[in-house]
């Protein structure tokens, strides 16, 4: 640590010396606090907030502890791991969950738990912490929200998330298509002890993200010389893989601190360059009004539709099991109510697999989800009620109907009997004879090569028999990764759908098992791909649902600007290409290989739902009744759609800070979320001159509309008095009575069918000469002549 971090680190520790208490090592602490936070530092606890701490003798009070917390008839829930032994009880504490953590020692282990049980939304109102040769007993006693124990339907909810939360430093990475990646789970990071209104202080913000910053290089510097020093000394292979992984550790702690402090310092610009160089308000001309007037035009090609379009993927990965498509159709009206233009529906082709992404007959539209007729149907329902179909369309692969003569599967069936000169050269254990692949190979199914015209006019003509005869009206790509955009574009160009879409699934960016702060280039091959369809196809965001998820569990929020002040996924570069989601079949459902955290998923949906982008809501969170989360959704589509919020629409970046993000969208309406406290009204945001509403909030999330105009108070039409002034240039008019009590400023508006006397003035002197006259049809003088404005009553 150099000197300069040493000076920030030590300015920040003498702040804090009124709210810190030192424990010495043969002691463990007891906090008792109802909203405290808590901040692990190297050999201290520090309290912040109106806490207390009890200092008790370590061994003594850990045997008082196991005996109450393990009583043999309260044992409720037990992790049997190597790792934590976890033991949830509602019988020994008449108030409170007592929830004992036991294991290996872990660093912060206390601060990190009690911040898991505050962002699930549980109050610690105890917490204490013994340690003894390497091992750790922690104990909490915990209460929900209303001040209640923990119902114990919730305790394997809280066990998974006591386990999650302490196993790595490291970002959680996808598996995906099945090749499950590394075990790399989440742990919330230390909560700071900043308080609330030293937070909103900039500089403060800075130091503290500094010192913590220095703080994690000299941890990480110090288990690097200690890896030097053990093999100097011919430590085994054992010991040192122990400290190699603590070192791993340390380096995924250093990444997210740096990763802070890179968006704090890209947020200071941000607010400097927009306080240096104001916007010049722009005074409209009648031309600019009337286009202002026309609806705006946001669709360019098949991509996104009109713009305005709002997707459901109407299935998960087990809605083969029941007769889907009779089920759908009766959903129909239910999911026009709710406001969505199109629905996402499964691939429609026989298939090895029951979901139907591994499809061997094209054209043989009979499936484990339905008959064609069904189909038929269910589509012709969608389009009575004014809604989109789209298909999905796995090309990328297909698999065959029998072996070949060489004995490998690349025979194929149906209307496309393709051979294996249709199948990709490096695909030799389906025996291959086209060309070499273009793009990622899948390996579970031939792939086909796309480079063969007859190929390309094979699948066009399948999807005009789906587009002209079933009735489908867009298509969703699988595994675009797989094949080349141009030859998308040649499959959209033939064959003219309303909407447009492929599957781009790449890794995001890591350094150290953490997700980069900037995920630019992710993000930009995704627009890559877009462009090599001409920009006709749109994709989904995975950039947006890779830092979204990753902002909301680690409360990481500034994580949602990126160096220019925008949106960092697709949507902050191309947002009328990007197709921004939460979960679908693959990320969740049954398969979960990239999960959204499930607390958080409301959160997620207010962000997608009021930003650019077209956004698709998954199937099983639209009819997920719990914790609000349908009405949720639904009440953000339709504030969605009352406001014309589309895929271009503007965002304006408000504050993005570890506990809060906030955004305004189309000077309309203004949204938040995560647990820090921000509001339109309170932070002085006027969109449209206007004070701003609460219209919809649930779990850390809140959105605002604009609020009605307010007129001015008016006296009744029976007192007939009239205001002639021209302070603020021809045509302004009030009644005199509001106009006389202050109300009447320069510009007024004419309200009440007030008429502006003189007709025209364009000075004071004018105003003064020409007020002298009376009114026509008015003889006498009422209130208080001025020399630019006159009252009147008028003689009718």
């Amino acid at each position: 640590m150099d000197v300069t971090a040493h000076k920030s680190l030590n300015r920040l520790q003498t702040r804090r010396s009124l709210t810190r208490t030192t424990v010495p090592s043969i002691c463990r602490p007891v906090l008792h606090s109802g909203s405290s936070r808590l901040v692990a530092a190297p050999g201290l606890l520090q309290v912040a907030g109106p806490a207390a701490i009890s200092i008790i003798p370590t061994r003594r009070a850990r045997n008082n502890v196991c005996m109450q917390a393990v009583a043999p008839d309260a044992l409720s829930s037990m992790d049997p791991t190597d790792a934590l032994q976890v033991v949830i009880d509602n019988q020994s504490d008449a108030e409170c969950t007592v929830v004992t953590v036991e294991g290996k020692d872990q660093p912060h282990l206390l601060m990190s738990l009690s911040g898991a049980f505050t962002t699930a939304g549980y109050a610690v109102v105890s917490a204490s912490i013994s340690s003894d040769d390497g091992r750790v007993l922690d104990v909490f006693r915990v209460q929900t929200a209303e001040q209640k124990k923990i119902p114990e339907t919730k305790f394997q909810e809280v066990k998974d998330l006591i386990i999650t939360m302490t196993s790595s430093n490291r970002s959680g990475r996808p598996a995906i298509y099945g090749i499950v990646a590394a075990a790399e789970v989440e742990r919330l990071r230390p909560l700071s002890n900043v308080s609330d209104a030293a937070a909103a202080s900039e500089v403060q913000s800075l130091e503290l993200t500094a010192a913590e910053m220095a703080q994690a290089a000299a941890d990480l510097v110090a288990r690097e010389r200690e890896i030097l020093n053990m093999r100097s000394k011919g430590a085994d292979a054992r010991q040192l893989a122990a400290k190699e992984t603590a070192r791993q550790e340390a380096a995924a702690v250093l990444e997210r601190k740096m990763s802070a402090m890179e968006a704090l310092l890209v947020s200071r610009r941000t607010i400097q360059a927009q306080v240096q160089e104001p916007e010049e308000p722009k005074k409209p001309s009648a031309k600019d009004m009337l286009e202002q007037m026309k609806p705006p035009k946001v669709g360019s090609g098949p991509g996104c539709g009109n713009g305005y379009e709002i997707l459901l993927q109407a299935f998960n990965w087990e809605s083969w099991k029941s007769g889907y498509y009779k089920m759908l159709t009766g959903k129909v009206k239910e999911i026009a109510s709710a406001g969505f233009t199109a629905v996402w529906l499964p691939p429609p082709s026989d298939s090895v697999s029951e979901q139907g992404y591994l499809p061997r007959d094209l054209y043989d539209l009979n499936s484990r989800y339905g008959t064609e007729a069904e189909l038929r149907d269910c589509i012709s329902v969608f389009h009575e009620h004014g809604i989109k179909v789209i298909a999905d369309i796995v090309i990328n692969h297909r698999c065959a109907s029998q072996q070949g003569p060489d004995g490998k599967w690349n025979k194929f069936g149906g209307r496309l009997a393709w051979d294996a000169t249709a199948i990709c050269s490096n695909n030799p254990a389906y025996g291959g004879r086209g060309g070499p692949k273009q793009g990622d190979d899948y390996a579970a199914a031939p792939n086909v090569d796309h480079t063969q015209e007859r190929i390309r006019n094979d699948l066009v003509n399948w999807l005009k028999y789906l587009r002209q005869s079933i009735g489908f009206d867009g298509w969703r790509f699988d595994f675009v990764r797989g094949y080349s955009g141009n030859f998308a574009k040649q499959y959209i160009d033939g064959t003219v759908p309303e909407m447009a879409f492929g599957e781009y699934w790449d890794a995001c960016d890591y350094t150290d098992g953490v997700l980069n702060y900037n995920q630019d280039s992710h993000r930009q091959r995704t627009i890559n791909w877009c462009d090599q369809t001409g920009g006709t196809a749109a994709a989904f965001d995975f950039t947006t649902k890779g830092i979204l998820q990753e902002a909301v569990a680690r409360r990481e929020y500034w994580r949602l600007s990126d160096s220019q002040g925008r949106p960092p996924g697709v949507i902050g570069m191309w947002p009328s290409r990007g197709i921004t989601f939460i979960d679908n079949h693959d990320t969740g459902s049954t398969l979960n290989h990239w999960p959204f955290p499930q607390r958080h998923i409301p959160e997620g949906y207010a962000y997608i739902l009021t930003h650019p982008g077209t956004p698709c809501v998954f199937w099983d969170h639209l009819y997920t009744e719990q914790g609000g989360l349908r009405k949720a959704i639904m009440q953000l589509v339709e504030l969605r759609k009352k406001y014309g919020i589309n895929a271009r629409s503007k965002v304006t970046v408000r504050k993005a800070a570890a506990d809060v993000y906030a955004a305004s969208i189309d000077d309309k309406v203004a949204m938040k979320i995560g647990s820090g406290d921000w509001s339109p009204n309170n932070s002085g945001l006027r969109l449209g001159g206007r004070d701003m509403k609460l219209a919809v909030s649930g779990p850390n999330f809140a959105v605002w509309e604009i609020g009605a105009w307010r007129a001015p108070s008016l006296p009744p039409p029976s007192l007939r008095l009239l205001y002639i002034g021209r302070g603020g240039g021809p045509g302004s008019c009030l009644l005199a009575q509001h106009a006389l009590a202050g109300g009447a400023g320069p510009g007024a508006l004419a309200v009440a069918g007030a008429r502006a006397w003189p007709p025209v003035a364009h000075d004071l002197a004018a105003a003064a000469q020409q007020a002298a006259q009376r009114p026509p049809g008015c003889t006498k003088p009422a209130g208080v002549q001025l020399p630019w404005a006159g009252a009147w009553l008028r003689d009718d």
